[in-house]
C-alpha cells in the first residue's frame, strides 16, 4: 500500500497485463498500452548534449607592442602591480597577478599602458570581467594615461607560473 508500480497495470482477469514495459530499458519500441502511456519519459544524462567545455572566446584585439619608455616604466609598474594586486579571479582566492595570469605591463613616455594577460582557461567565466577590470584599475593609477589590455593564449597559463604566495595560500606548497 502506497508504493506503485506506474510501469504495471492495474489488476485484470487478463494475465497480459501483468507484465513490465521494458521498452523504456531495452530501446525497442513496444506495443501502445496503458502501462506504455504511464511509463515517464526517457531522461539523457545531464549535459549530454552539450560541450564539455565552453569554446574559448577570441582574444581582444591585439594592440601593436608599445615603444617602453625605461623611465616611465621603472616609474610606474611597481604602482600598477600594486593595482592589479587588488584584482581576483571570483573562483579562485588570490589575485590574478600573484597566479601569475599577469605576463608583460609596458609603458610608454607618454603614460600609456599595455597589460599582456591571459586566463585561467579559455572557457573562464570571468573573460569578460576581468580584462575590463584590469583596464580599468590600470587606468586609475596616477601618471597612466590610458590603458589597454591584450588577452592572449599563448604561452598557456599553468600552475607554474603562480608565485610561491599563491601556492601557499591555496595549499600547494
Amino acid at each position: 500500500m502506497g508504493i506503485f508500480n506506474l510501469n504495471t497495470l492495474p489488476d485484470t482477469d487478463d494475465d497480459d497485463d501483468d507484465r513490465l514495459d521494458t521498452s523504456a530499458l531495452t530501446g525497442e519500441p513496444s506495443t501502445p498500452d496503458v502501462a506504455t502511456e504511464m511509463t515517464p519519459p526517457r531522461l539523457e544524462t545531464p549535459g549530454a548534449g552539450l560541450p564539455a567545455q565552453p569554446p574559448a572566446p577570441p582574444p581582444v584585439k591585439e594592440h601593436d607592442p608599445i615603444d617602453s619608455d625605461p623611465l616611465k616604466t621603472l616609474e610606474l609598474k611597481p604602482k600598477l602591480i600594486e593595482a592589479l594586486s587588488t584584482v581576483y579571479d571570483p573562483e579562485i582566492p588570490v589575485n590574478i597577478y600573484e597566479m601569475g595570469l599577469i605576463y608583460d605591463i609596458d609603458v610608454d613616455a607618454e603614460g600609456l599602458v599595455g597589460v599582456r594577460m591571459t586566463l585561467t582557461s579559455p572557457g573562464c567565466p570571468a573573460a569578460q570581467s576581468l580584462p575590463a577590470e584590469v583596464k580599468a584599475k590600470a587606468k586609475s593609477v596616477p601618471g597612466v594615461t590610458d590603458a589597454w589590455v591584450d588577452v592572449v593564449w599563448e604561452p598557456t597559463w599553468e600552475m607554474s607560473k603562480m608565485s610561491d604566495a599563491a601556492k601557499l595560500q591555496l595549499g600547494l606548497l
